[in-house]
């Protein structure tokens, strides 16, 4: 069991004046952490399990890098210990919260590479979320973000074979609704309302990233998985970037089942119900 005391005092040289539990965290345990120093700190605790929290301090430390998201400042990262500064918070994802978040994601998505893919594996959940770098979005779609976790939920028993050949023969189809977009944006990659923080009306951060380079469309659709954003959110973003024809009406829920399945190794139960309605829905 780790002395998360003993261990902030050693990494910040400064000693802690009270704790309390935080919500979230799939990989451990999270806290707020006041510091004689006067510093209010965000320590996230490894349960000892295979990723490890170190992958999230590098695409932290990535965000703030490469692109203009508000992210926390990394402190400390290894595998059983993430230290991050504390973000104001006040408040939930109202309207004007959308349209600034839509301004954020706009400014990300802006940002571009020639691959799809990333320079290495990332996380999303605690899930190993693999991106070998290609020139086809379809592909990787296909094979690293379809498949993959498809394949990762049938090993795991939270799906039937059957399922899995759905998907498979769905998979084989995928450019008939999907068109190579026309360069790798940047993703945060889990935009989820818990992964977004306000503060006065404003975005403070973005937490827990799963990032790669992607077409953006997956970001926008799993937004709408959970209702993290809204009408304000989608007007504001199309009117800096613009969405394409027929976003909402298909290929919303095709991205979705990225997410599901995600959801699915996570934690079963009705989520497989909606991979099999989406599924049905394009005739698979």
């Amino acid at each position: 069991m780790i002395d998360i005391n003993a261990r902030v005092q050693r990494v910040l040289q400064t000693g802690v004046v009270s704790s309390r539990h935080l919500s979230g965290g799939c990989i451990g345990d999270v806290r707020q952490l006041a510091l004689e120093d006067g510093r209010n700190v965000v320590a996230k605790i490894g349960n000892g399990s295979s990723p490890g929290l170190a992958p999230e301090g590098f695409m932290l430390n990535y965000l703030a890098k490469n692109s203009s998201l508000p992210v926390p400042d990394v402190l400390h990262a290894d595998d059983t210990l993430l230290i991050m500064s504390k973000l104001p918070t006040s408040g939930a994802i109202d309207h004007e919260a959308e349209e600034d978040a839509a301004h954020h994601i706009a400014g990300l998505h802006d940002i571009t590479s020639d691959h799809f893919g990333f320079e290495r594996d990332t996380l999303i959940g605690g899930l190993v979320q693999p991106n070998p770098q290609q020139k086809s979005w379809i592909e990787f779609f296909r094979v690293h973000r379809l498949m993959y976790m498809g394949r990762r939920c049938t090993k795991s028993g939270r799906i039937p074979s059957n399922i899995l050949s759905r998907l498979e023969r769905f998979c084989a189809h995928l450019d008939k609704w999907l068109a190579e977009p026309s360069a790798a944006s940047l993703l945060h990659g889990d935009l989820w309302t818990g992964n977004v923080l306000v503060h006065r009306g404003k975005i403070s951060g973005f937490v827990d990233p799963a990032i790669y380079y992607g077409d953006p469309e997956i970001e926008l659709a799993f937004t709408t998985l959970f209702g993290t954003f809204g009408k304000s959110y989608f007007r504001r973003y199309d009117e800096l970037r613009g969405l394409k024809p027929g976003f909402f009406e298909e290929r919303q829920d095709i991205y979705n089942l990225y997410p599901l399945l995600v959801h699915v190794n996570l934690f079963g139960g009705s989520y497989v119900n909606s991979v099999d309605r989406t599924l049905r829905r394009f005739g698979y």
